[in-house]
């Protein structure tokens, strides 16, 4: 019970930072990581990095070649993406076509590590079965020429349907007044006086940072998160 209660504090947690973000400059800048936006957008409590989640989910979770609503896409590590991605189905246009919310693709104005919602990526597979696709990318404002192998979808459960509709529309107000709690009293044992959104921003590399500091207030250690 206890663990199911932290890993809903960390999502929520997360979704203050998305709330927060375009009323404050400092939590804006946070460099976010496809795992855990992709964790808190569908609710799928998987952690590591994004092409270790295939493997984990098997037995914990559906798996398929179909696109679904809330499932995430699982690529395969490739080239400069060793680590892989995962990014969450936002909606299914046709069979081939769908759109997705992921983190940490594109540059967008030059950097990286941001937020990307309900962007397309097509099915260029020769069976159709969503084992190679094309990707948005936004700074050349086209899918591009760049192919990229898949495993497949995770399928959502109904905890993590739950999770994603809490985190979503339910528990935003809560998760503010958490992550803004937990923060300062990081910041206050920290660095005394210390503006607790500043320290955040300039905290020591991390996916889930939100997260981490209510892991921290709470002395349970935050697991490990690596770069897509």
């Amino acid at each position: 019970m206890l663990k199911r209660t932290r890993t809903l504090i960390g999502s929520l947690a997360a979704v203050a930072v998305m709330t927060i973000a375009p009323i404050s400059s400092a939590a804006a800048d946070i460099y976010w990581q496809c795992v855990p936006f992709a964790r808190l957008a569908s609710g799928i409590q998987i952690f590591g990095d994004a092409y270790t989640w295939w493997r984990q989910a098997i037995g914990r979770y559906d798996t398929g070649r179909a696109p679904k609503a809330g499932a995430v896409l699982c690529f395969k590590p490739t080239g400069r993406m060793s680590l892989g991605h995962v990014a969450v189905v936002s909606q299914v246009l046709t069979d081939r076509v769908i759109q997705i919310s992921h983190a940490n693709w594109s540059r967008i104005g030059g950097s990286r590590g941001q937020i990307e919602k309900d962007v397309t990526v097509i099915d260029v597979s020769p069976a159709g079965d969503w084992s190679t696709v094309k990707v948005w990318y936004d700074p050349v404002r086209d899918l591009g020429t760049t192919t990229y192998p898949t495993y497949g979808f995770i399928y959502q459960d109904a905890q993590a349907r739950q999770i994603a509709s809490s985190g979503f529309s339910n528990a935003q107000n809560t998760a503010i007044a958490m992550a803004q709690n937990a923060a300062s009293q990081v910041a206050s044992a920290v660095r005394p006086g210390a503006n607790p959104l500043t320290m955040f921003s300039q905290a020591a590399d991390s996916g889930d940072k939100i997260a981490a500091l209510i892991q921290a207030v709470t002395s349970s250690p935050p697991p490990s998160d690596q770069k897509n």
